[in-house]
């Protein structure tokens, strides 16, 4: 396991984690260790254990503190010492592990070895040129960042689609600074590029930046920085995977998330017809070893362990099957990643075509919530984990529950099915499904034929008639499947408690103010190489809302100027298909162009939505939509 701490729902993101794996910073790190020579660590703000995993370069002799209850602490694999005893140490350097603490090194030379020169992390900084806040060095939106899984074979190419969202929180001039990583974790090219002045469309194509800088073919990550953020420090995107060889395939998946957790869950085992590749991709600076990664049939409890080592920064691709023989869907997979990586890809080769799509962190401080058995009866259904029922007549939908929560040991739920009306159309009870389970609904088997024919929504919910647990970390897999050619898209995530005034802890979710601070802020991006954008918008509700939404579609083009806007009115728990074509003219998305995109806005409620685009001839894309 990588001793660093990431993420956590209470207090957000580790800024100095980020801090200290940036890939430029890292670079700096070495710099450091190298000047260093033999060192002791003072660790005042408790980070000695990530900086040494980050960076095994240091030759450390011991850590140190202050804090007296720290000291007996195990501190980056040392038993922490007390600061009083520094001054014996037979060291070259002291090193404070902490940022922007010239006046701690003034204050700690006194007591530092005769001779020992006193160090700080400020030789791992960033370039001035790269930060965004200048004067305090852990803010934030200095770390601005992702990665993206990025890919130009001469078979698929892929395509980042994102908005200079930060200019509508007061960002004056951001640019992009991308680093490209081979499969070995080479850096292939880097580069910066302006973002729109304005709140405007940005795109970036594999197959540009392959031309741009004279590549080969390559399959790896991209890391991107945006400086001169605001507002909100993680880079979202929706990335677009498709064939270059005129081939069938097309996929889109979410944002990668930034934060690298110890397992992840929602990895569909193959079905007999497929082969099911994950793509590791390793997220820092230092090697993952052989064995630090495993895969697990979800619920066996016992992990089959990696023997490759992945390199620094470089991608992986593992074939599931050949590491867990024998296990088929509708089983899922968990992998054990020891913080090792951000949300992996997955690909799903079939029938020709290929479709990409991501798992989800799994949580490990989470645990059941007797709470959520007894909801008060004003939160209605209480947690709701709302997906689309895609136009029956061209589409199968198929629901696949995940355990997301090393401690979730079983599931009781229910499913609700709706019109886009929001009249109910059929409900059934899923039972306690057990860890390990192999339910994989098909809708087929819940609805008679012709009912939703032009497409509805359904929602997990939990039921505790046969009794069971909840933790409200609700998730699921959704895969949609066309009828005629074959085409296959599979989206995956988590149910909350929608639009009701009442709340239950940190539900329902507010953006912006106290809760319940329901709104709408969603982008859609357009279409691409004669390719249709479209998404379907979700109005859940858990307990009695609204009975229509006021849903506003904005255009806008790739400079942040709104050409056109249009009204949509959506039933309490309805849901509506939205094409952009039916709703602007030819001439308004020619003039947004394909850097364009729609921002679905709504001030009354909270709407879910799924997006993809739709080659006109059986190819698809859909996953789910990113707001800012």
């Amino acid at each position: 396991m990588l001793d660093i701490e990431t993420f956590d729902n209470l207090r957000g993101g580790n800024v100095a984690y980020k801090a200290l794996a940036h890939p430029v910073a890292a670079e700096g790190l070495i710099r450091v260790a190298a000047e260093a020579g033999r060192m002791a660590v003072f660790d005042p703000d408790g980070i000695a254990g990530p900086l040494l995993a980050l960076c095994p370069d240091f030759d450390v002799e011991g850590v140190y503190v202050q804090d007296t209850l720290a000291v007996g602490q195990l501190r980056g694999g040392h038993v922490a010492r007390a600061l009083t005893q520094l001054s014996t140490a037979k060291v070259r350097s002291v090193l404070i592990a902490a940022f922007d603490a010239g006046r701690v090194a003034e204050r700690l030379a006194r007591f530092a070895p005769p001779g020992a020169r006193v160090l700080t992390l400020d030789g791992a900084k960033l370039p001035e040129a790269m930060l965004t806040s200048r004067a305090r060095y852990l803010d934030a939106v200095n770390f601005a960042t992702n990665f993206v899984f990025f890919r130009d074979d001469g078979r698929f190419s892929t395509r980042l689609t994102t908005a200079n969202y930060w200019a509508g929180y007061g960002a004056k001039a951001v640019r992009f600074f991308c680093r490209l990583y081979g499969a070995a974790g080479e850096v292939l090219a880097q580069w910066e590029e302006a973002a729109p002045a304005g709140t405007g469309g940005f795109v970036l194509d594999s197959a540009a930046v392959r031309a741009r800088f004279g590549l080969g073919a390559f399959t790896g990550q991209l890391f991107i920085h945006a400086i001169g953020a605001a507002g909100h420090d993680v880079v979202k995107y929706a990335l677009d995977t498709y064939a270059s060889d005129n081939g069938a395939s097309l996929s889109c998946t979410h944002d990668a998330n930034a934060w690298p957790s110890e397992r992840f869950a929602g990895l569909p085992a193959p079905r007999a017809d497929e082969r099911v590749i994950l793509w590791v991709q390793n997220s820092h600076a230092v090697a993952i070893p052989a064995g630090a990664l495993a895969l697990d049939r979800m619920g066996a409890e016992a992990p089959v362990a990696l023997a490759a080592e992945v390199a620094p920064f470089a991608t992986l691709a593992v074939d599931v099957a050949a590491v867990l023989p024998g296990v088929s869907w509708p089983a899922q997979v968990e992998l054990r990643a020891g913080r090792h990586v951000v949300r992996p890809r997955y690909e799903v080769e079939r029938a020709g075509r290929t479709r990409i799509a991501h798992v989800n962190v799994e949580r490990g401080d989470l645990r059941g919530d007797a709470g959520i058995k007894t909801l008060h009866s004003e939160l209605g259904r209480g947690f709701l984990l709302p997906f689309p029922v895609l136009p029956r007549g061209r589409f199968k939908t198929i629901v696949q529950p995940t355990p997301m929560a090393v401690h979730e040991h079983n599931m009781p739920l229910r499913l609700d099915v709706f019109g886009a009306d929001g009249v109910k159309a059929a409900e059934r009870f899923l039972g306690v499904l057990p860890r390990r389970h192999d339910l994989a609904l098909d809708l087929d088997d819940v609805l008679r034929p012709g009912v939703l024919e032009d497409g509805g929504h359904a929602e997990l919910v939990y039921d505790f008639r046969d009794g069971g647990e909840a933790n409200g970390w609700l998730h699921a897999l959704f895969r949609f499947e066309d009828r005629v050619s074959g085409h296959a898209a599979e989206s995956s995530f988590g149910g909350h408690i929608f639009n009701t005034i009442m709340t239950y802890k940190n539900e329902p979710q507010s953006y912006t103010g106290k809760a319940p601070g329901l709104s709408t802020r969603l982008f859609l991006k357009l279409g691409f190489g004669g390719r249709q954008s479209f998404c379907v918008l979700i109005y859940p509700a858990s307990g009695p809302w609204l009975d229509f939404s006021s849903t506003t579609l904005e255009l806008y083009d790739a400079a942040g100027a709104l050409l056109a806007s249009a009204a949509l009115r959506i039933a309490c728990s309805g849901s509506a298909i939205v094409y952009p074509a039916k709703y602007f003219s030819g001439a308004e998305l020619s003039a947004a162009g394909e850097a364009g995109y729609v921002l679905i806005r709504d001030t009354t409620c909270r709407l879910f939505g799924f997006h993809g685009v739709d080659d006109g001839a059986g190819g698809f894309s859909f996953d789910h939509m990113f707001g800012f």
